[in-house]
């Protein structure tokens, strides 16, 4: 039985069409993720679901006693009230419950004052409302939060895990997440995955973050022109089938737009068609005049291009020896790095190990306390700023990008301020709006308007997908990818990373190392180097301390001879299932029959995964076993 039902759900804000005639169904322990463009309506479905707006029209079918809990997208404002205050206010319905029931208790009750307390009495039992310091309790210690702190002591990250402890404590059936890893570092991403992963309500979410989408959901529901589409299956299963789906639907209105026109000549033949037998194809022309007009198509609007200036010389920044101290507290030490032209580099790191003040450091907007910071030749520098400063949220958007002018300069030549935000996916109207009333996501599109206004070959970002919608995020990674210059940028969107970057500058341990490859590179290493560290305590502990590696074992043996034939065979399967889910009639055949394909195809690319996996760590035992000595710790 479903949780929650939309019955041709309406709503409109002024002239805009939010949600038209759109129908939902949510059942008990799924995932589902919420996706759509900035102004598609996935804030408003969310207040829908709390009744904190009304339908213009239809119906939401649930449960009264159905317990829904939201973790909003806006952080807890830091107070001085403690964390265990903030958890426990998350009850404060039930609270009011028991004060009352309390009240009547102590006082000589009449039958309806009797009958009055039952009620009470059924109510707090329904809501579990009879350890409430239990449930705290339970809450603080699960979610691991420092209980006796102040709000105002604790940073972004654990902020929004005491909002999330406060949602918790309710005990939801429904679990409401609006962009839940805004302003998370990746191990605090990683954790919060676990937390919702293990949950067994019903948990839907609204993110970019395509990583944390891959790891969770369930199902796909998508608000696209006022319907809510839902996609059975994982993020990879609905990217394919969503252009597929796109496809058919561009070919099925060039059919009907075919036959329109077709009619459109026949009714301006003249006479003949005004004879009473053709009144009835008449009014159908009508009918289908109406239903073009009516017809909201996809519209893939974001145009990003990046403006490149001349090559920089080949060293783009040369760090040596730079320290750096905040509050006695040592941020950057003693580190050295050369950037060379054409690198691209990703930081990365938990909130406050510095990562922000290594970028201010490169840029030079601030000294080394030691050390030096040169630049090399030719450098022009384009820099995103995650905290919005330079824009002024009195002036409009179209003069916050081109500084009160009409036309701006690009690759050469004027554009219309206007035509160019439409690339951002700013109407003609929005371009005119103050910056003040917009939403992040519109914020950073600004920023980034703004920023490939200006010729580069040094771009620097500094968390530039926050907010963002997928369609200008996918477009933005298609544009750096293409980047000839230098990039840097700091991000906590792990595909992000994986898909723009070449290298890594790490915050471990309170040490700043950098490495080849992409994230997940750095991560597969990591792990690998854990299990390599394991086995050395292993064979360093008293019990078998005189052992030493001097050989791989037959199995090992084995599986270095094996394992790249049966890679090799997997990818080779894999590329044809690929082929089949690509296909132009892969989707008429029975759902279940694609399910099985989908989850064949996630098969394969789990057993090629672990396989590298397996085989990465015996070859690097068997490079230690011919150096004779131990696996590098390093």
């Amino acid at each position: 039985m479903s949780l929650i039902r939309f019955e041709e759900i309406s709503f409109e804000i002024g002239e805009q069409k939010i949600l038209s005639e759109a129908n939902l169904s949510i059942e008990p322990g799924e995932r589902l993720c919420l996706i759509g463009k900035n102004g598609a309506g996935k804030s408003t479905t969310f207040k829908l679901l709390m009744n904190q707006i009304e339908p213009d029209q239809g119906s939401i079918i649930h449960d009264n006693a159905l317990i829904i809990s939201q973790l909003e997208q806006t952080l807890p404002e830091s107070e001085e009230k403690s964390v265990r205050e903030i958890i426990r206010s998350g009850l404060s319905e039930i609270e009011l419950l028991l004060k009352n029931y309390h009240t009547l208790a102590g006082k000589k009750l009449s039958e309806k004052g009797l009958l009055d307390l039952e009620d009470l009495h059924k109510k707090i039992d329904t809501h579990s409302g009879w350890n409430l310091d239990q449930r705290v309790d339970s809450v603080i210690s699960e979610l691991d939060l420092p209980a006796t702190k102040k709000m105002n002591e604790l940073s972004g990250g654990w902020l929004r895990r005491v909002a999330l402890g406060k949602a918790l404590v309710q005990k939801p059936d429904v679990l409401l997440l609006d962009e839940p890893t805004n302003h998370l570092d990746i191990s605090t991403i990683k954790w919060l995955e676990d937390i919702v992963y293990s949950y067994k309500g019903t948990v839907i979410f609204i993110t970019h973050d395509r990583a944390f989408i891959k790891k969770l959901a369930t199902r796909i529901l998508e608000i696209d022109r006022g319907k809510i589409t839902s996609w059975p299956g994982d993020y990879n299963n609905y990217i394919v089938r969503k252009e597929k789906s796109l496809i058919d639907e561009a070919n099925e209105f060039a059919k009907f737009d075919k036959k329109l026109e077709q009619e459109e000549i026949w009714i301006r033949q003249g006479i003949k068609a005004r004879r009473t037998r053709n009144e009835g194809r008449a009014r159908a022309l009508i009918k289908m005049r109406e239903e073009r007009q009516k017809r909201l198509t996809y519209r893939k609007d974001a145009r990003i291009n990046i403006e490149e200036s001349d090559k920089s010389g080949r060293k783009v920044i040369r760090a040596k020896n730079i320290n750096y101290q905040y509050t006695n507290e040592s941020l950057i030490n003693n580190f050295s790095l050369t950037i060379k032209r054409g690198d691209r580099i990703g930081i990365v790191g938990n909130n406050g190990v510095g990562k922000t003040t290594l970028l201010q450091l490169l840029l030079g907007k601030i000294q080394p306390q030691s050390g030096t910071v040169k630049f090399g030749t030719n450098i022009d520098i384009g820099y995103f700023d995650q905290l919005r400063q330079k824009l002024d949220p009195e002036k409009s958007v179209a003069d916050n990008v081109s500084d009160g002018k009409t036309y701006i300069k690009i690759n050469g030549r004027d554009r219309h301020i206007v035509g160019y935000l439409k690339g951002f996916l700013f109407s003609p109207k929005r371009s005119m709006t103050p910056v003040k009333v917009l939403s992040g996501g519109e914020k950073n599109r600004i920023i980034l308007a703004k920023l490939f206004t200006k010729a580069t070959n040094l771009l620097i970002l500094d968390e530039p997908t926050n907010d963002l919608d997928m369609e200008t995020l996918d477009v933005l990674e298609e544009q750096l990818i293409d980047y000839k210059g230098t990039l840097i940028v700091v991000s906590h969107d792990r595909e992000f990373l994986d898909n723009v970057i070449t290298s890594m500058l790490v915050f471990e341990n309170k040490t700043l190392n950098d490495y080849v490859g992409n994230f997940s590179d750095w991560l597969k290493r990591k792990q690998r180097l854990t299990e390599i560290n394991h086995q050395t305590k292993e064979l360093n502990s008293p019990a078998i301390k005189t052992k030493k590696i001097e050989k791989l074992s037959y199995k090992e043996k084995r599986l270095l001879e094996i394992l790249p034939e049966e890679i090799k065979s997997l990818e080779k399967d894999k590329k044809s299932l690929e082929k089949q889910l690509s296909g132009p009639t892969f989707y008429d055949q029975d759902k279940i029959k694609i399910q099985d394909a989908f989850n064949e195809f996630d098969r394969i690319t789990a057993e090629i995964e672990d396989k590298i996996e397996i085989w990465g760590v015996i070859t690097e035992k068997e490079e230690s076993i011919k150096r004779n000595k131990k696996p590098p710790s390093r």
